[in-house]
């Protein structure tokens, strides 16, 4: 392990089994003291491994959101099932209301310096934005809200853990205005298709991310349509629901 993905203290990190090019190398289920963030999906591996690292036992859960590959091993553990709104306490941790990547997100404070992120802010690459479930404008919200926090570690639900809060808040916002500005100059030019729009604003996706760039696209195109800057025209593809 590298130094700057270190566990921070008293904070112990299982990942779980499952990964994919949305989950990374898999999810992270944290254990602080007796209270577990996040435990990930059902694998019996997985549990018995979040088992063994709550060394003092597990009084309860508590959950960012409600995506299966973070909380569907939640009935394994026979304790109680906390989802804080924002400004409640759970146990140690505090939530901060962070919708963008679902509705029902929240960020959780420990300590007052540690942020568990769920599906806020991964520690590598950017986060997934389902259109019709997500929403990109709560999203940038979201990113502001957790930038004016005093923080000194994010822990992620995927990824390694960014111990650099701010840079990677601000690396998260501009890379979306970024690809808004990018999308705005195809619209300018009068590209209309899902395909031009992706060719132009997101040259840069790997084909195998073209599906995920696609959902993207509509999320983005969404945001301008609430905000009344989607030009006539354009051609959008019914998006499939988010997972």
């Amino acid at each position: 392990m590298h130094e700057f993905d270190r566990d921070p203290e008293g904070v112990t990190r299982v990942r779980a089994p499952s990964p994919s090019p949305l989950t990374l190398d898999g999810t992270n289920t944290y254990v602080v003291g007796r209270w577990v963030v996040d435990p990930g999906p059902a694998d019996d591996g997985h549990v018995a491994a979040v088992r063994a690292a709550a060394r003092e036992g597990v009084e309860a859960l508590v959950l960012t959101h409600g995506h299966g590959d973070h909380a569907d091993a939640a009935p394994s553990f026979d304790v109680p099932v906390l989802k804080p709104g924002d400004g409640e306490e759970a146990g140690p941790f505090r939530a901060i209301a962070t919708p963008g990547h679902s509705p029902d997100s929240v960020s959780l404070i420990w300590d007052e310096r540690v942020c568990f992120t769920g599906d806020t802010v991964l520690g590598t690459g950017s986060v997934f934005i389902a259109p019709g479930e997500g929403s990109l404008s709560a999203y940038l919200e979201s990113l502001r809200r957790l930038r004016a926090l005093p923080l000194e570690v994010l822990c992620p639900g995927h990824g390694p853990y960014v111990w650099d809060p701010a840079a990677k808040l601000d690396e998260y916002i501009e890379h979306r205005l970024d690809r808004e500005r990018r999308l705005l100059e195809a619209l300018d030019a009068g590209l209309r298709t899902q395909d031009e729009l992706l060719d132009s604003a997101w040259s840069d996706a790997p084909a195998e991310l073209r599906y995920f760039a696609g959902l993207s696209l509509a999320s983005h195109l969404e945001k301008l349509e609430e905000e009344g800057r989607l030009p006539e025209g354009v051609k959008r593809n019914q998006p499939p629901g988010g997972r």
